[in-house]
């Protein structure tokens, strides 16, 4: 058991009142699991302030708080660690208590507007293939070596983060490979890790709802490089306007991957098909089972990553080769009547445009392209009439659904996305706010060849709705419309 001084090692202090011989039993951020010999972070969240419940964290045991405001009435006995920043201050605590598994590990983060869960995946899935035991940290499931442990965020809080590794550390894991949302960043969640790596793959307007503005949301993504030791290496996308903005500070050793341009990492596309992807990575033919543009540059920056991490280049082809992407990232299935389904989580404009881009491509010959998607609610409003447009311009026909309405009324996020549709957009779309009735209308549409994208849920197993989560799962729902097309 660590003492409270021990894990306040390198937090920035304000003020301290009280004793820091205490033993620390565990750190929360949660006044719920607090228990006798916690020590308390009070932070300022977006829905709920920890301070409010600083009293009900000493009722139940806790000896300690750090907070950046203190009570006006300070109890008796209880130590008292005033911070400028709470959610850095945090972290680190988290880091320190759990004996600094960053440390122990080969960490690599992962950033980006889209593919953050694909790269990781894939660099989760080669590293293993190259015979490592390995720690993943995505949007879809966490893993230690081969066990799963749900995901509920993309990025997990720093109590829960450095737990998470501290497992893998423990289980003997030697490489991590974990995705970094903004908001994570922002937030300190990943403040006081020691990352051996970190990969940019591209950015494009979202979660405005939160970062306000485009130049914000940049900045957040860059500070990540910014703060990189000068062991570390930094991995960026030439071809992405921001790719050289992000390395612009770091003190990191600087590598580009691109499709287009002179690069560390250089790949060129030799044929696009639903078989695969045929590459040239760095003077090399490839085949590969992932499809799509959008692929080759997932393909390229795990690639990039692998050899910086002294890997054999050879070798990391070969195996790479062979592996599969993320759940519900161009996850494609094809009916017995030859329609062709495909589910993929984009859910901001570009993602969008990508997917369909690439099914353009794919198409052979007159095959209808029938896209159903929608938006979600309490998040970034502008991009909802834009995600109609590309949706609209890119297909046959649109239907336009429900995605996780969650607080909205999913009729009026419709209203708004069917904003962006000109006349001969809405010619070609309808609205069914029914999810289910929505891909079922998709699929009575469909003809042998054609090809039905599902967007926006990609791996989720849920639809959010007024706080409540039901089951929905857009693969299960196309299987059974599937089933009932051949009866």
């Amino acid at each position: 058991m660590k003492t409270l001084q021990d894990i306040l090692h390198k937090v920035h202090l304000t003020k301290v009142n009280g004793l820091l011989n205490k033993k620390i039993s565990s750190v929360q951020i949660d006044s719920r699991k607090v228990v006798t010999g916690t020590l308390f972070v009070a932070l300022k969240g977006v829905q709920s302030d920890g301070h409010d419940y600083i009293g009900k964290a000493i009722s139940l045991g806790s000896q300690a708080i750090v907070c950046e405001i203190l009570p006006k009435e300070l109890a008796t006995n209880i130590t008292y660690v005033q911070v400028s920043d709470s959610h850095e201050a945090a972290a680190i605590i988290a880091h320190n208590f759990y004996n600094e598994p960053s440390e122990k590990l080969k960490l690599v983060g992962v950033t980006g507007t889209n593919g953050k869960t694909t790269v990781a995946t894939l660099l989760y899935n080669l590293f293993t293939g190259l015979g490592y035991k390995c720690g993943l940290i995505s949007t879809v499931q966490n893993k230690i070596g081969n066990k799963i442990i749900p995901a509920t965020h993309t990025t997990p809080d720093a109590i829960s983060l450095n737990e998470l590794l501290a497992k893998m550390a423990d289980k003997n894991c030697t490489h991590v490979f974990m995705e970094c949302s903004s908001h994570a960043i922002h937030q300190h969640r990943i403040s006081g890790l020691n990352f051996t790596g970190a990969l940019f793959t591209n950015i494009t307007h979202d979660h405005l709802d939160y970062h306000k503005t485009f130049d914000e949301y940049i900045r957040v993504k860059k500070s990540f490089f910014d703060k990189l030791s000068s062991s570390a290496f930094a991995i960026s996308n030439a071809d992405d306007k921001n790719g050289k903005v992000m390395l612009q500070n770091t003190k990191a050793k600087k590598y580009l991957y691109s499709l287009k341009t002179a690069a560390d990492f250089k790949g060129k596309i030799l044929e696009n098909a639903l078989t695969g992807l045929v590459m040239l990575v760095n003077n090399t033919e490839v085949n590969f089972r992932l499809i799509g543009t959008f692929n080759a540059y997932n393909l390229l920056a795990v690639y990039g990553a692998a050899i910086c991490l002294h890997e054999n280049e050879d070798e990391v082809l070969r195996v790479l080769s062979m592996t599969n992407g993320a759940e519900g990232r161009f996850d494609y299935k094809i009916s017995p009547s030859k329609i062709i389904a495909i589910v993929d989580y984009a859910h901001t404009p570009d993602a969008l445009e990508n997917v369909l881009s690439t099914i353009k491509k794919l198409r052979k010959g007159n095959e209808q392209v029938i896209t159903v998607v929608g938006c979600g609610g309490d998040r970034d409003k502008t991009k909802r009439p834009e995600m109609a447009e590309i949706g609209a311009k890119l297909s046959d026909r649109l239907i336009i659904t429900s995605d996780n309405p969650r607080s909205e009324d999913p009729n009026e996020i419709i209203r708004e996305m069917e904003a962006g549709l000109d006349s001969a957009g809405r010619k070609k779309s309808i609205s069914i706010a029914d999810r289910k009735e929505a891909i079922k209308t998709a699929v009575s549409f469909a003809n042998a060849g054609d090809i039905i994208l599902v967007a926006g849920k990609g791996h989720e197993k849920y639809q959010e709705i007024k706080g409540v989560k039901y089951h929905f799962d857009d693969k299960e729902v196309l299987d059974e419309m599937f089933e009932l097309l051949e009866k």
